[in-house]
């Protein structure tokens, strides 16, 4: 997501054989640790839309020295986060596949929230209301980034979210898109939390792509904050969250090659902020992932290619079955 608004690469990767080392460590390292242990055994390169104010926002790095939390993957909604009145009441429970026949997903819920719609850029004046977030008002959405060469980030989040889709329906998940092009803009990043929220989900992952300066590269993934004010009470998500991310960060390392942000985090991949509307009204497990940076040339080299895009919805599928499978 670009730092625009109000919810939001690195250098291009050497490629060599992975070889038996590498599989062991992906096989014995959890999360986060995995991811980089895979990526200095390869030989990396170096390295909600809400995301007013960039690397400095809420960025407290989030070093992760540790395996994964130990909480459990999937969290109850305690209470709902207050409504708010949206553009389109149909699109509220989202776009949500047929439950899957079978697989070792089979029972879970995935939501894909792709940031931002390509058809904000046409609904300025809508997507500018103030919306409620507990800890206080930002705008329902944005625009989002894009690349130098006109890629938008609102079409690459999209792309990313039915590729994971199919990923996951293939491992037996039901899978539910916040929206799937089939509204004229938005949802609102209240609406967003919410339509996770009221599908149970067991995981959600909201899809970005940063707009940060160039030579500014890399992902990171962005983790709740400990949050309790009028909607918000994100306590309960915080562990299974980061546990959520950990896993994420791990398994995009390991399929894309990608470095952890070199501006962000402190070389973990993982952030942790509490201004966020999407992480704050979550009550289930949730997680942001900014998957490279649109105005660097060299990460927008990746974000554009289609081949990529699928291995970044892997990596990213990956660390969700991870997380659901314990």
């Amino acid at each position: 997501m670009s730092y625009t608004g109000p919810d939001f690469d690195a250098p291009e990767p050497r490629r060599s054989r992975r070889g038996p080392l590498t599989v062991a460590l992906a096989a014995l390292m959890p999360g986060a640790l995995l991811g980089w242990a895979v990526y200095a055994v390869v030989g990396g390169g170096s390295g909600d839309d809400e995301r007013n104010g960039g690397a400095a926002g809420e960025a407290s790095a989030s070093v992760s020295s540790r395996a994964p939390s130990s909480a459990k993957a999937s969290a109850s909604p305690s209470k709902k986060p207050s409504g708010s009145a949206e553009p389109s009441a149909s699109a509220t429970s989202g776009s949500a596949s047929a439950p899957a026949a079978s697989g070792p997903l089979k029972g879970k819920v995935v939501v894909i929230d792709p940031g931002h719609n390509p058809g904000n850029f046409r609904h300025t004046a809508e997507i500018n209301r103030q919306v409620d977030i507990g800890t206080n008002r930002k705008e329902c959405d944005t625009t989002g980034t894009s690349t130098n060469g006109g890629y938008t980030e609102a079409k690459f989040t999209l792309d990313v979210a039915r590729r994971m889709r199919e990923l996951l329906e293939a491992q037996g998940a039901t899978v539910k898109l916040t929206q799937d092009g089939d509204r004229p803009f938005g949802p609102c990043i209240d609406e967003r939390a919410r339509i996770g929220n009221e599908a149970k989900a067991d995981a959600v992952v909201s899809l970005h792509a940063d707009g940060s300066g160039t030579g500014n590269r890399g992902f990171h993934v962005i983790l709740p904050g400990a949050v309790k004010a009028g909607a918000a009470d994100t306590r309960a998500i915080v562990g299974p969250s980061r546990e959520l991310g950990e896993r994420i960060a791990g398994n995009f390392v390991r399929v894309t090659g990608s470095a952890p942000s070199n501006y962000v985090g402190g070389g973990t991949g993982l952030v942790t902020r509490k201004d966020l509307g999407g992480l704050n009204l979550s009550t289930v497990p949730k997680v942001f992932i900014e998957c490279g940076n649109m105005r660097d040339s060299k990460d927008a080299a990746q974000l554009t290619s289609g081949a990529w895009r699928q291995k970044a919805a892997r990596g990213i599928s990956d660390g969700i079955v991870s997380f659901l499978r314990g």
